[in-house]
C-alpha cells in the first residue's frame, strides 16, 4: 500500500484537500437550506436531498483516500486510452439506453441511483489529453498533434451534445486554455470569441451587420498582425465605412420614389457586401501566396468560415437548439421578455442573491429559499441559497475559495517537473473554472440557463464523486512527483 511509504503523508497538498473539505461542508449545508421546509427536518436525514449527499459525501471521500493511498499513480498515463474509450461508449450507449431527465437523455438508472457518464468523461478527456500532449516530439503547431488532441476533445463534446446535454458539452470549451498553454496560437482562441460574438450578432440584428463586424475585425487583426495598419485606415476603413451606411443610403433612395416596383427598392444590401466581398477575397489570397503570408491566408479562411457560419445561425438556432434552450437565449440577449416563463427561474434567483445584502438573512431563514421561489434551487441554482442567507460576504467567501482552489492547481500544475502532471492539472482547473463560470453567470443572469453545477456544492451523487476523482488524481500526481524528487 502507499500509505506505507515514508513522506506521502508530507507530501500530499493538505490545502487543496482542505478547500475540498470546506466546499463540499458548504455544499452540504445550503442543500439541507434549500429543502429543510419541504423534505426534512435533518440534514443528515438520508431521506432528504441533503442526507443523501453526505452519503455521496462519504463515498466520494473514501474514493479520494484510495487515490491518495492505495491506487499507483503511475497507472493513469498507462490506462488513459482505455478508459476513454470505455468512456465514449457509455456516451454513446446512453443515447439509446438511458433514462430521460428534463429533455436530455443523458443518464443511466440503477434502481435507486442515477449515473451521468458525462460527468466521468471530463476524467477520461484530462488523463488522454495530458497523455497525447505530454509525449515527446508534440508540437501544438503541427497539424497532426493539433487535429488529435482537437479529436479528443470534440468525439465526446458532440456526443454530448446527441444526448442534448448543452450545459455539459460547452465545459469543454474551456479546455482551449490548456492547448494555449501548451502552445496553441492566441489568435486561434480569439477566433473562437468572434465567432462566438457573430452568432449573437446574426441573431440579434441581421447577417448583414454580423459579416461586416467580421470583415472589419478580421482586416484589422490581420493589418495588425501583418504591420500594415496603415493600409487598413487607408483602404479598408473608408470601404467598411460606406458599406455601413449602405443600408441607410438605399432605405433614404427608395423613399424618394411612390413606385413600389422600382429597382432601387429591391436591392438587397447583404448582396452588395457578399459581392465586395467575393471580389475582395481571390486578389487578397493572391497576394499572400505571393508573399508568404500564411496568417493573411488563414485570416481569409476564417472569414469565409465565419459567413458560413452567420447564414447557419437561423438553421442551428431554430432546428438544432431545444426549444427550451431557444427561448433561454431569446430571454438572456433581450430578444423576448418573458419573466413569468423561461425566464422565472433567474428572475427569482436574482431576487434572492440581492435581498440577501451584505450579510444576508441568516440560515435557515431565507423567503426565497424557504417558500421554494426558486426552481432547482439545490442543484443548478444552489448559489442563489448561499447569495440570500449569506448575503454578499458569503457569495464572495465562496468565490474566493474557488479562486484559491483553481491557483493553487494551477501554480502547482506550473511546479510540475512532469508535463503529464502539468497538462492533467490544467484540465482539472479549466474543469472547475468553467463549471464555476457557468453556473454562477447564469444564477445572476449573465449566461443562459443551461443546468450545469456548481462543483462540490450542487446536490448530485455522479457530480460530486466525479469533481472528486479529477481533483484527487492531481493531488496524487503531484504527491508522487514531490516524493519522487524530494
Amino acid at each position: 500500500m502507499r500509505l506505507t511509504e515514508k513522506g506521502i503523508l508530507r507530501n500530499i497538498d493538505w490545502w487543496l484537500v482542505a478547500a475540498y473539505i470546506v466546499l463540499v461542508f458548504i455544499g452540504l449545508v445550503n442543500i439541507y437550506a434549500s429543502i429543510h421546509s419541504t423534505e426534512v427536518s435533518s440534514i443528515f436525514d438520508p431521506a432528504g436531498r441533503s442526507g443523501k449527499q453526505f452519503i455521496w459525501a462519504i463515498i466520494s471521500m473514501a474514493c479520494a483516500g484510495l487515490i491518495l493511498f492505495v491506487i499507483n499513480p503511475r497507472i493513469y498515463e498507462g490506462l488513459s486510452l482505455p478508459i476513454y474509450i470505455a468512456t465514449v461508449v457509455l456516451l454513446v450507449a446512453v443515447i439509446f439506453l438511458g433514462t430521460e431527465v428534463k429533455g436530455s437523455r443523458s443518464w443511466f438508472e440503477l434502481g435507486p441511483v442515477r449515473f451521468q457518464p458525462a460527468e466521468i468523461s471530463k476524467i477520461s478527456t484530462s488523463l488522454l489529453l495530458a497523455t497525447v500532449m505530454s509525449q515527446f516530439g508534440f508540437r501544438m503547431g503541427r497539424a497532426k498533434d493539433f487535429l488529435s488532441v482537437a479529436a479528443i476533445i470534440l468525439v465526446p463534446m458532440l456526443t454530448i451534445i446527441a444526448q442534448s446535454e448543452t450545459g455539459s458539452a460547452l465545459v469543454y470549451v474551456g479546455f482551449i486554455f490548456v492547448l494555449y498553454r501548451e502552445g496553441l496560437s492566441g489568435w486561434l482562441i480569439s477566433l473562437v470569441g468572434i465567432f462566438i460574438g457573430l452568432f449573437i450578432i446574426t441573431l440579434t440584428a441581421s447577417p448583414y451587420a454580423a459579416i461586416l463586424a467580421l470583415a472589419a475585425i478580421i482586416s484589422f487583426c490581420d493589418s495588425a498582425y501583418t504591420g500594415a495598419l496603415r493600409n487598413w485606415l487607408r483602404i479598408y476603413l473608408p470601404v467598411l465605412a460606406v458599406l455601413a451606411g449602405l443600408p441607410f443610403l438605399l432605405d433614404w433612395l427608395g423613399s424618394l420614389t411612390d413606385n413600389p416596383h422600382a429597382f432601387i427598392k429591391s436591392v438587397n444590401p447583404l448582396y452588395i457586401l457578399l459581392g465586395t466581398c467575393l471580389m475582395a477575397v481571390p486578389a487578397i489570397l493572391f497576394k499572400a501566396y505571393r508573399t508568404r503570408k500564411l496568417f493573411t491566408m488563414l485570416a481569409v479562411a476564417a472569414f469565409l468560415s465565419g459567413i458560413v457560419l452567420s447564414f447557419s445561425a437561423e438553421f442551428i438556432f431554430e432546428d438544432v437548439l431545444q426549444d427550451h434552450q431557444r427561448q433561454r437565449i431569446e430571454v438572456l440577449l433581450g430578444m423576448k421578455e418573458d419573466p413569468t416563463g423561461v425566464g422565472y427561474n433567474v428572475n427569482q434567483s436574482m431576487i434572492a442573491i440581492g435581498s440577501g445584502g451584505l450579510l444576508g438573512k441568516g440560515f435557515l431563514h431565507g423567503t426565497q429559499t424557504t417558500y421554494g421561489f426558486v426552481p432547482e434551487q439545490s442543484t443548478d441554482f444552489i448559489f442563489c441559497t448561499i447569495g440570500e442567507e449569506w448575503g454578499f460576504l458569503g457569495t464572495t467567501t465562496v468565490i474566493l475559495i474557488y479562486v484559491f482552489l483553481i491557483a493553487r492547481i494551477i501554480i502547482s500544475a506550473e511546479k510540475s517537473r512532469e508535463a503529464f502532471t502539468r497538462i492533467y492539472g490544467y484540465c482539472v482547473a479549466s474543469c472547475i473554472f468553467m463549471h464555476l463560470f457557468i453556473n454562477i453567470g447564469m444564477t445572476i443572469g449573465l449566461m443562459p440557463v443551461i443546468g450545469i453545477p456548481l462543483p462540490f456544492i450542487s446536490y448530485g451523487g455522479s457530480s460530486l464523486l466525479a469533481f472528486t476523482i479529477l481533483l484527487f488524481i492531481f493531488i496524487a500526481l503531484k504527491s508522487n512527483e514531490n516524493h519522487n524528487f524530494s
